[in-house]
C-alpha cells in the first residue's frame, strides 16, 4: 500500500487551466459480501493551508476515530461535499464496476455547488462531462480525493453499524461486510441475509447464481 503525504498539486494543475472548484471523488466498500458501495465527494478551497490538513490520510491508513473526528471538520470546511451509495441489490443487477460510477456521480450530485473540473481515485467517469483525471493512488496523492475516501468510509461504515443491529449474527459493526473469518462462518451457519450481495464468491456458487451479473 502507498504511504505518503497527499497534497494539493493535482488541485493546482487544475488551477492553472483555470478552474477553482475542483471536487475530489472517492468510493469505498467494493470488496465486501454485505452492504452497499460507496462514494463522497469534497471540494476543498485550495488556497487554503489549514492545520487539519496535515492529519488528512487515504482513510484506510486512518483510525476509526481520526475518521470521525476528520470527518465533522471537513463538512465544516469544505465548499462542498457529498455521499452517494448503491445498494447490494443494484450492485448484483449492475455489477460492481458500473456500481461504483453510478455511486460516484450521486455523490458529485449531492454537491451544493457545481464543480467545474474533477480528481477520481483511479477511474474515470466517461458519463460526467467535465474535465477530469483519474489518479492511480489518488487517495494518497490529493487532499480532495483523501477527504472524499474519508466521508465515504465513515458514512458507510455508520450504516453497517445499523444493519448489525437490524441483521445480528454477521458481526456487521466489526466487520463493515468485508469477508472475515466471522462473517464466512455466519453465512456458513445461517445462509444471507437481505443486505448480501448475492453475485459476490462464496454467494455465487452457494446459491447457484449464473453468470449474468
Amino acid at each position: 500500500m502507498l504511504k505518503t503525504i497527499p497534497s494539493f498539486s493535482y488541485e493546482y494543475l487544475f488551477e492553472e487551466q483555470g478552474y477553482t472548484l475542483i471536487a475530489g471523488v472517492d468510493e469505498v466498500g467494493r470488496a465486501p459480501l454485505a452492504g452497499p458501495v460507496a462514494a463522497g465527494a469534497v471540494i476543498l478551497d485550495i488556497s487554503a493551508h489549514d492545520g487539519w490538513l496535515e492529519e488528512v490520510r487515504d482513510s484506510k491508513l486512518l483510525s476509526a476515530r481520526t475518521r470521525q473526528k476528520l470527518e465533522s471538520v471537513i463538512q465544516r470546511e469544505a465548499i462542498a461535499w457529498g455521499v452517494g451509495m448503491v445498494s447490494n441489490a443494484d450492485i448484483d443487477d449492475f455489477g460492481i464496476s458500473r456500481a461504483t460510477r453510478l455511486a460516484m456521480k450521486k455523490a458529485i450530485s449531492q454537491l451544493v455547488i457545481e464543480p467545474q473540473a474533477i480528481l477520481i481515485d483511479y477511474i474515470r467517469l466517461p458519463e460526467v462531462n467535465l474535465p477530469q483525471m483519474g489518479i492511480t493512488h489518488g487517495d494518497s496523492l490529493s487532499f480532495s480525493i483523501a477527504c472524499a475516501s474519508i466521508i465515504a468510509k465513515v458514512a458507510r461504515d455508520r450504516l453497517m453499524e445499523e444493519m448489525d443491529e437490524r441483521y445480528p449474527g454477521y458481526g456487521f459493526s466489526r466487520n463493515k461486510g468485508y469477508p472475515t473469518r466471522e462473517h464466512l462462518c455466519s453465512l456458513e451457519n445461517i445462509g444471507p441475509c437481505p443486505i448480501h450481495r448475492l453475485s459476490f464468491h462464496p454467494l455465487k456458487p452457494q446459491l447457484g447464481i449464473n453468470d449474468d451479473f
